[in-house]
């Protein structure tokens, strides 16, 4: 009997036990990955059909031009690195054709490359006048690419900015669409309605219809305060828009209807953000606090706060919408730069 009433009394205790086991082993498990990868890392695009995740960067082994890299999703190990003539900032993938578009924003050009092969196709110079005292080429930024067009939008940043409008098979240049504002850095775009939104340093929404390519409305967003919004992330089927905030620590949300705020969510100061229709969430970087914010976008409640090993940068997705992968850039400056790499991060969601 009394065998038996200490097995009974030890019950409860291997049961905290286990417990507190398994949840070690799942907090474990959700510890977020972080691989080292290279200096001058910028954004991230995932290829669908290859499951392959493309890192920018504008640091190459020559000491000129830039370098893509291909890293496994599962563990972020480098598979290709693929060498180009320009250092490589943006970055877009059309899903359709598995064509990757980079952004060389210190020489006014856009590169195109076969993600499956990794062969750089062709290269387009945006802004070919020459640098001096009282010439400021415009530099491109954001690119986005409709996959139901072929086309290529590329933010061109400036006093007064643009948007060029780039043919996604011969990368030649369709049409500029001009006054996009002041430092016009964000851009999406919503297909189905032929619609491309910027974001500029004025606080303003600017519309593009896409078949004209043409301003059809430009919308000062939230006036009583100072904004600089930086990026954009649409929910099309909800009709929302999501505005990233540099200098207000919150993210707007939108009617893309009206164009109405709907909602402020309060998180630090902003830069990149992204929608994950999947499972209704929203995706935020905070370079400043260093910070990533996992948003429950139905309540606008912050869900999680993952920490970044460095300054979190921009953001990608999964091709399931499982797993979330930040590019984390380390603090420098000119007269001090980076001494350490920057690596991507990987969130499993």
């Amino acid at each position: 009997m009394k065998a038996i009433k200490t097995t009974w009394a030890l019950r409860p205790l291997l049961l905290a036990t286990a417990l507190l086991s398994s949840s070690a082993v799942l907090a474990a498990e959700s510890q977020p990955l972080n691989q080292v990868i290279s200096k001058g890392a910028y954004e991230l695009a995932f290829s669908n059909s290859d499951n392959a995740l493309f890192l920018a960067t504008a640091q190459n082994a020559s000491g000129k031009g830039g370098t893509v890299y291909r890293l496994d999703p599962q563990d972020l190990s480098v598979k290709q690195t693929i060498s180009t003539d320009l250092p490589t900032f943006g970055a877009a993938i059309n899903q359709k054709t598995n064509t990757l578009f980079f952004g060389n924003t210190r020489d006014a050009a856009l590169t195109s490359v076969d993600a499956s092969s990794g062969k750089v196709l062709n290269s387009l110079v945006l802004d070919a006048r020459q640098r001096s005292e009282n010439v400021r080429p415009l530099q491109p930024r954001e690119v986005v690419a409709d996959a139901a067009t072929d086309r290529v939008y590329v933010t061109g940043l400036g006093e007064q900015s643009v948007v060029w409008v780039v043919d996604g098979k011969t990368l030649k240049l369709v049409s500029t669409v001009p006054n996009t504002g002041k430092m016009g850095t964000g851009l999406a775009i919503d297909s189905a309605a032929q619609k491309l939104y910027v974001t500029n340093a004025d606080g303003e929404l600017v519309t593009i219809n896409t078949r004209l390519n043409a301003i059809e409305k430009r919308q000062k967003i939230d006036g009583d305060k100072d904004h600089f919004f930086l990026n954009i992330a649409l929910d099309t089927q909800g009709h929302r828009i999501f505005l990233s905030d540099s200098k207000q620590p919150q993210v707007l949300v939108l009617d893309s209807r009206t164009q109405q705020v709907i909602h402020k969510i309060d998180v630090p100061e902003s830069l990149a953000v992204l929608f994950n229709a999947d499972r209704n969430e929203l995706y935020v970087t905070h370079r400043k606090a260093g910070e990533i914010s996992i948003i429950d976008a139905s309540s606008y409640k912050v869900k999680r706060t993952v920490k970044a090993p460095g300054l979190p940068n921009s953001l990608a997705l999964s091709a399931d919408g499982k797993a979330l992968f930040v590019s984390i850039k380390q603090p420098g400056t000119r007269k001090e730069p980076p001494k350490n790499p920057d690596s991507v991060l990987k969130i499993d969601l």
